[in-house]
């Protein structure tokens, strides 16, 4: 069986993911707590304050610590997996069967929610509201978020991937215009890419990459917590 190359890119991210949480923690362990953060501790903090903030706000102080650990290496996961492709690497969220799986994980807890502060009977009888009928529909929805969690990822990653994939052979054949008089076969090499790609890397790698994450890892705490009681989130 040929395993994907995608595969061992989250091999690698999963081990760098590893080793720097290792090498931030025992920095951030030095560090004195009365003191202002300072170098590569601030934005540490700063990004873990802020996911704090967001897991509390939708689902209490009680449980935030139990969900903020999963959600920031939600977090990092997706963007480095999503910006990969600058350094010439797939990205893994390219792959359908990736973003399915990180959805179902988020599908997962939600259900789990449901049944833990509403009890089975309620989740179950769910599927049968307003009215009996609405079985098929009710078990549709149960499904849909995710599913169009996993689509909406997966499809903005490789239509970036795509697009840029076509700037590159439209700078190629830019080349080939104004100096493929040079050259004996017509081809020359890609010098327009350098100049036109940054920019478009920017925006389709960089600032999509950093968008898509915010929707999905928003859309998972959102998710989760409404359907935690407000009498646990106080």
């Amino acid at each position: 069986m040929k395993v994907q190359s995608d595969v061992y890119t989250i091999i690698g991210l999963t081990i760098f993911i590893g080793a720097v949480i290792v090498i931030l923690s025992k920095k951030i362990d030095k560090t004195d707590p009365i003191a202002r953060p300072k170098g590569i501790v601030l934005p540490v903090v700063l990004l873990v304050k802020k996911v704090y903030d967001t897991v509390c706000d939708n689902m209490g102080k009680k449980l935030a610590d139990h969900y903020v650990p999963y959600i920031l290496v939600l977090w990092v996961f997706i963007f480095l997996a999503n910006i990969i492709s600058l350094f010439g690497i797939d990205s893994p969220t390219a792959n359908l069967s990736v973003t399915l799986l990180l959805s179902i994980i988020t599908w997962v807890m939600i259900q789990y929610v449901e049944v833990k502060y509403g009890g089975w009977k309620a989740y179950w009888h769910a599927f049968l509201e307003p009215i009996p009928v609405m079985l098929p529909m009710n078990i549709f929805g149960k499904f849909s978020t995710m599913v169009s969690m996993s689509l909406r990822l997966f499809g903005n990653i490789l239509c970036g991937g795509i697009m840029m994939q076509l700037v590159y052979s439209a700078c190629q054949n830019l080349s080939n215009l104004l100096l493929g008089w040079i050259s004996t076969s017509g081809t020359v090499f890609n010098f327009m890419a350098p100049i036109l790609a940054p920019l478009l890397h920017a925006y389709f790698d960089l600032f999509s990459g950093f968008i898509q994450t915010l929707v999905f890892v928003t859309l998972t705490v959102v998710l989760v917590g409404n359907d935690i009681p407000e009498e646990i989130k106080k």
